[in-house]
């Protein structure tokens, strides 16, 4: 199961998910292409963005795998109850739980001085407290297996400064501080339940240009300043983690994704290009 998967890291998850033999529960608010909304911008008409649900599932579909398409939200904890009952219904397991989504709305860029505290309570229900509900929802049945994988798209805002304000290069203190949240979680499931078959990563992907990304760069300030991976980079990272037996030595870890598939060869190099 992988969410935030209309687009981006998301949907580039579940094509090497499928690649990799898995069939995939894609989860996201956008069911059909041109649906699709930038909903970040504080100001100004949102940008229609690349990127649905069906076309994921096609992706899917066309590697060989069957998708289960899932319209959730992240500030709707029901809708999450209700698409994991779907899984289970349908397929009676989940082996890999991919904490992909991340709420987009306004205020996530915002300096301190002008981000709410309503702002700040929105992106920690949406990126830490909805995530644990996943969890809850489907550990009882990987505890029963003895075995199952959680791997969470954490970021380098999580442990790291910005090397300047936002608009400037930085990024916003209300998204970093849900995702610094965020990061605590798999090492202490590593800790608690590893010894139960529960293998949890952090993935930290680096600059990723996604369709959003792209859409945004410049206006962040972003622009230029660092080289940017294709999504299909933390993708091929989140499918080794999902798949491969040595994974089991970095439980709990955070995983840098860009390093990992460059060593393993688990993607082209796309430094040059």
């Amino acid at each position: 199961m992988v969410t935030g998967a209309s687009r981006g890291i998301g949907k580039q998850c579940a094509i090497k998910l499928a690649q990799a033999g898995f069939d995939v529960a894609i989860a996201a608010r956008t069911l059909r292409e041109g649906e699709g909304r930038d909903d970040s911008r504080q100001a100004g008409p949102a940008r229609p963005v690349p990127g649905s649900l069906e076309t994921t599932a096609a992706a899917v579909e066309a590697a060989g795998c069957h998708a289960l398409p899932l319209v959730v939200d992240l500030l709707d904890h029901a809708s999450l109850v209700t698409a994991v009952g779907r899984v289970l219904g349908s397929w009676g397991r989940v082996d890999v739980l991919v904490n992909n989504a991340v709420h987009t709305g306004a205020g996530g860029m915002d300096r301190f001085v002008d981000v709410t505290i309503p702002v700040v309570e929105t992106k920690l229900r949406a990126n830490v407290v909805s995530q644990l509900v996943l969890i809850k929802l489907v550990l009882p049945g990987m505890l029963e297996r003895g075995a199952g994988r959680i791997v969470n798209m954490s970021s380098a805002v999580a442990v790291s400064d910005p090397p300047a304000p936002v608009g400037e290069g930085g990024w916003g203190l209300a998204y970093a501080v849900s995702k610094g949240a965020f990061h605590r979680v798999a090492g202490i499931l590593a800790v608690e339940l590893g010894a139960a078959g529960i293998l949890a990563f952090n993935v930290d992907p680096g600059f990723v240009v996604t369709e959003r990304m792209a859409a945004n760069q410049a206006e962040l300030g972003l622009e230029g300043v660092y080289r940017g991976a294709p999504p299909t980079v933390p993708a091929a990272a989140v499918a080794w983690l999902a798949s491969a037996p040595e994974a089991a030595e970095l439980n709990g870890a955070t995983v840098r994704a860009q390093k990992l598939a460059l060593e393993r060869r688990l993607h082209p190099d796309w430094r040059a290009h």
